[in-house]
C-alpha cells in the first residue's frame, strides 16, 4: 500500500515526499507525482516510484492511484481550474479505493471572504461528498512568497503595501510539509481539519527589519492606499488582473485574514514554527 503525493514537482510537494522519506517512510511506498517526471528523476533514484500525473488524463490518476492507500492531494497551482482538477483527483481516489485522503486547504476555507478560498472551499464539499475519510490541512500564507518583496527592497530599500497594520501568522512551507507528514504517518487523523499557522502575526514593519537583517542595509515599509497600491503595480509592468489579485491580497491581509490564531501548526510539528527571520534567512541560502 502507498502514499500518492501530487504536485511532487512543486516546493510542497516535494518538501513532503521528502519529510516521509526522513520519518522513515520506505521510498518503495511513495509514489510522488507530477505533469513533469523528469524533474523527478532525482527521487526515482532514490526508490521513489514517480509517475506522470495530469489531472485532465484520467488515466494517469487511475494508473498513479492503482493499490494506493492514501492520497497526499496538494492544491493545484492553476488558480481558476483547481475545482475541475480536484474533482477529478477525487473521483480517482474513489474508483481506485484510496482508504484516506489528505489535502492542502485555505484559512477558514468554508467561512471567510479570503480572495484566495472559493476554489478551496468547493474541493472540501467535494471531499465531503466523496465518502472518502478526509483530513483537510488549512494552510496559512507561506514566508516564501515574501522571497519577491525582499529582493526588491534589496534594491529599493522599502516594501511597498496597501496591507495596513494588518498582521500575517507565516510559517515555511517546511513547517507545512512537516505537518503533513505528520498527519500522513500517524493515526487519529481522519475527519479532521486543522488550521495551520505560525505562532507569531507579526507587521509589516516587523517584516522590513527582518529583511533588513538579511539584506544587510535598511529596510522599511512604506504603506500605500490601495488605489496607490494599484498605480505601483502597473507602473511595474503588472498586468491588470495580477495587480487587482495583489491589492485584494493585501486587503485581506489588512481585514486580519492571513492573522491565524490557531496553535494547530505547532501542535502537529511538536515544536514551535520557525521565525520569520529565521524563514528568509533559509529561504534566501536555498536560492
Amino acid at each position: 500500500m502507498s502514499i500518492v503525493v501530487t504536485g511532487a514537482t512543486g516546493h510542497l510537494g516535494r518538501l513532503v515526499v521528502e519529510g516521509l522519506l526522513d520519518a522513515g517512510v520506505p521510498a518503495s511506498d511513495v509514489v510522488a507525482v507530477g505533469r513533469r517526471v523528469e524533474r523527478l528523476a532525482d527521487l526515482a533514484g532514490r526508490g521513489v516510484r514517480t509517475a506522470r500525473v495530469d489531472y485532465a488524463d484520467r488515466a494517469s490518476l487511475d494508473a498513479a492511484l492503482e493499490g494506493a492507500e492514501t492520497l497526499m492531494l496538494v492544491s493545484g497551482s492553476e488558480v481558476g481550474r483547481r475545482v475541475e482538477q480536484h474533482a477529478a483527483a477525487i473521483d480517482a481516489a474513489a474508483t481506485a479505493g484510496v482508504a484516506r485522503v489528505v489535502y492542502t486547504s485555505a484559512p477558514a476555507a468554508d467561512d471567510t471572504p479570503l480572495v484566495l478560498a472559493p476554489e478551496h472551499k468547493a474541493t472540501e464539499e467535494l471531499l465531503r461528498a466523496s465518502g472518502l475519510a478526509v483530513t483537510v490541512l488549512r494552510n496559512g500564507w507561506y514566508t516564501e512568497n515574501y522571497l519577491p518583496a525582499l529582493e526588491q527592497a534589496r534594491a529599493t530599500g522599502e516594501i511597498v503595501a496597501s496591507v495596513g497594520d494588518g498582521r500575517v501568522a507565516s510559517a515555511p512551507r517546511a513547517d507545512f510539509a512537516g505537518a503533513a507528514v505528520a498527519v500522513l504517518t500517524t493515526p487519529g487523523h481522519e475527519g479532521r481539519t486543522y488550521e495551520l499557522a505560525g505562532d507569531h502575526a507579526w507587521t509589516h514593519d516587523e517584516l522590513a527589519a527582518a529583511v533588513s537583517e538579511v539584506v544587510g542595509r535598511p529596510v522599511a515599509y512604506r504603506a500605500v492606499t490601495p488605489e496607490e497600491h494599484l498605480e505601483v503595480l502597473r507602473a511595474a509592468g503588472l498586468d491588470e488582473g495580477t495587480a487587482q489579485f495583489v491589492v485584494a491580497l493585501d486587503g485581506d491581509t489588512r481585514r486580519g485574514l492571513l492573522a491565524g490564531g490557531s496553535s494547530d501548526l505547532r501542535d502537529l510539528l511538536g515544536r514551535p514554527t520557525t521565525p520569520l527571520l529565521d524563514a528568509l534567512r533559509a529561504a534566501v541560502a536555498a536560492g
